[in-house]
């Protein structure tokens, strides 16, 4: 009979291969391959964040104390005006006394204001019409009918002293941009 079983060799020179080194050749080449693939997927990822640029115009911030009573200032936010209306008192009441029901985008006028900052109006100055630049105040479209807002004069859109619409083709009212009051006298938008 002989000493060897079937498939075993006796010679010790052909030795089954180590599972632990064959082990570890497979979890050695896995993780160069995933490391490759991240090598070369990264600067693909990493070309859709912004620009420093963009990161720059994303916020900003400024001191409302600049603004006079019953006077706006216009400052560029991302690449569009950006309307800082200090209202009066008579604008404020004139703002909440208007029923909502009868407007044809309905909001309130606490619904585009800071609680407790009544008298600051922060808006994007842009038409919902056709994106034109409205202007503050622009008088009387029609006998007795007097919003005190802003005026879009490249067809006819006027807006109330909240920049909500009230007359003429534009269907949405002056947006309300992400903003809040770092100090009494300090917004930051964006």
């Amino acid at each position: 009979m002989a000493d060897s079983v079937a498939g075993v060799s006796a010679d010790p020179t052909h030795a089954a291969p180590d599972p632990s080194r064959r082990d570890f050749i497979h979890i050695a080449a896995v993780a160069v391959a995933v490391g490759g693939v991240a090598a070369i997927a990264w600067p693909l990822v990493d070309q859709m964040n912004p620009s420093a640029d963009t990161l720059a115009l994303s916020s900003i911030e400024y001191d409302v104390s600049k603004v006079p009573l019953g006077q706006q200032v216009v400052v560029l936010y991302r690449k569009q005006p950006l309307f800082v209306r200090h209202r009066t008192p008579a604008e404020i009441a004139e703002a909440r006394s208007v029923d909502i029901k009868t407007l044809r985008d309905p909001a309130t006028d606490a619904s585009r204001i800071k609680p407790g900052k009544d008298e600051w109006l922060i808006l994007i100055g842009v038409c919902t019409h056709l994106g034109c630049t409205p202007n503050f105040d622009g008088g009387d479209l029609v006998p007795g009918e007097r919003f005190g807002g802003w005026f879009c004069p490249c067809h006819g859109s006027v807006y109330d002293t909240s920049g909500r619409i009230r007359k003429g083709p534009a269907p949405k009212n002056l947006a309300v941009p992400d903003y809040k009051f770092e100090t009494d006298t300090k917004i930051k938008v964006g």
